[in-house]
């Protein structure tokens, strides 16, 4: 802004003047403008809240429209003994289960060792389960040195190695890492003796091979806890074997895992396959919850002449005909499967006089239970991919479109806005500086014009004749 002061030749108040020939243009400007921002704003916050119910309203539509989540299962039974769980490709039906074994890791414990015992020279080669590693031991090896190198072979992925202490000295532990019989140890020993095997105080000692033919050569190591395999008997009849305590699909869409083997005197657990189509009713309220705050928003951003003003939206064809048209599909009908078609409100869905939705659960318990495949189709379609859910998602996903370019749209009006703002910015004060120019250079004219008067005056004043009026 220029610098400026009251007019020192003129003595007229040029800032004042300045300023209001500036304000007489800037004010209406800035008025119309803080208009049309106040607008674009609003209409970006009313349709961006009307959006977002929406999306709400789409988001509340996945578990109808997604057909893994019709006809679950629910299973019952579990107890101390089994946990269950099931799919909905398990048959609706009752099942005994009776636990006969829990599967196990097998441990062999060695000999008693000194702590500073040579335990010999050579490689022990390990297999368990599909992993083999071998270890090589050398001269003056003791118990703890042999432990470090089984636990820290590369390749060692099936056997942990521990020691125990007890009066007689160190025992090596050997403990397959995963349960089962086709996970038991062998150990099988290459010396750098005679070969033969046979030496009770090398490494030989640490040789293990149950299914060996000698087991004075192959059992130097003792088995403390077998190998085992879980067993459970479904039925009465039928045997199923597991190297864990997981029997996963061995009755088609439940998993068993077994927790404690029955006694003689514990009953047999009795597991229950039911129909499960929670989704349905659960995806039907939360929809209604969400169409209901719909309609609540609607209101409040439609609402004519109200107590505080009209809402942003009143007359807005967007809000209308978005409305209607959701409001439309309530009353399509949708093919069973059958020729025959069904409605929303067949499933108990009633639209109320204040436009809201509410649900007579009973009516859509009955539809489930006589048919839920019916009921299924309604939402998806019986190819899975139409149906009420569907059609009503990609509706939504339109008017989700619509409106975001309608709030994309006030956003740019509001950028031409604020540049056009700038532009008038620079426009007054450019005028601003051209006023004080002229006005600066009427004053510096008025105030030469003013010390020319003067000088003149005082020239008359002494010219010879001219005589000055006494007081």
């Amino acid at each position: 802004m220029a610098i400026s002061f009251t007019g020192i030749g003129s003595g007229v108040q040029i800032n004042d003047i300045v300023s209001a020939i500036v304000n007489a243009e800037k004010v209406p400007f800035e008025q119309r403008m803080a208009r049309q921002q106040a607008n674009f704003t609003t209409d970006i916050s009313a349709i961006g809240a009307l959006k977002g119910a929406m999306e709400d309203l789409a988001t509340a539509m996945e578990s109808l429209a997604d057909i893994d989540k019709y006809q679950q299962r629910r299973i019952s039974g579990g107890d101390d003994f089994v946990s269950v769980s099931s799919d909905k490709d398990a048959a609706l039906g009752s099942y005994s289960v009776k636990v006969n074994a829990l599967a196990q890791s097998q441990k062999l414990m060695s000999g008693a060792l000194a702590a500073d015992e040579d335990v010999g020279e050579g490689t022990l080669t390990f297999a368990s389960g599909g992993n083999t590693f071998a270890v090589d031991v050398a001269a003056g090896d003791n118990l703890e040195a042999l432990r470090d190198k089984i636990n820290d072979a590369e390749d060692n992925d099936a056997v942990t190695a521990t020691i125990i202490t007890d009066a007689s000295g160190q025992h090596l532990v050997l403990s397959s890492k995963e349960s089962g019989v086709e996970n038991a140890i062998t150990v099988a020993v290459d010396d750098s003796g005679d070969g033969n095997g046979l030496d009770a105080n090398g490494l030989s000692r640490f040789a293990y091979d149950a299914d060996a033919s000698s087991p004075t050569f192959a059992q130097n190591l003792t088995q403390t806890v077998a190998a085992q395999d879980a067993s459970i008997t479904i039925d009465g009849t039928i045997v199923a074997t597991s190297s864990t305590n997981e029997f996963n699909g061995v009755i088609d869409g439940i998993d068993i895992e077994v927790k404690k083997a029955h006694g003689a005197d514990d009953d047999i657990s009795q597991l229950k396959v039911r129909e499960n189509n929670s989704n349905v009713s659960v995806g039907l309220n939360t929809f209604i919850e969400k169409f209901n705050a719909l309609v609540d928003l609607a209101n409040q951003l439609g609402k004519a002449d109200g107590e505080n003003g009209s809402g942003p939206l009143v007359g807005d064809s967007l809000l209308r005909s978005s409305l209607n048209q959701i409001r439309s599909m309530f009353s399509n009908g949708y093919d069973t499967g059958n020729g025959e078609t069904i409605l929303l409100g067949e499933l108990g869905v009633r639209t109320e006089r204040s436009g809201k939705l509410t649900l007579d659960s009973d009516t859509l318990n009955d539809q489930l239970e006589a048919d839920p495949q019916r009921v299924q189709n309604f939402f998806i379609g019986a190819d899975g991919e139409s149906g009420f859910a569907n059609d009503l998602t990609k509706v939504l996903g339109s008017f989700d479109d619509i409106m975001q370019q309608r709030i994309d749209g006030r956003e740019a009006q509001l950028d031409k806005l604020d540049d056009e703002y700038e532009r008038f910015q620079d426009k007054m004060t450019s005028l601003e500086s051209r006023l004080f120019r002229q006005y600066n250079a009427m004053d510096l004219l008025v105030a030469n014009m003013n010390s020319t008067g003067n000088y003149l005056q005082q020239q008359l004043n002494s010219l010879p004749g001219v005589v000055k009026k006494s007081d």
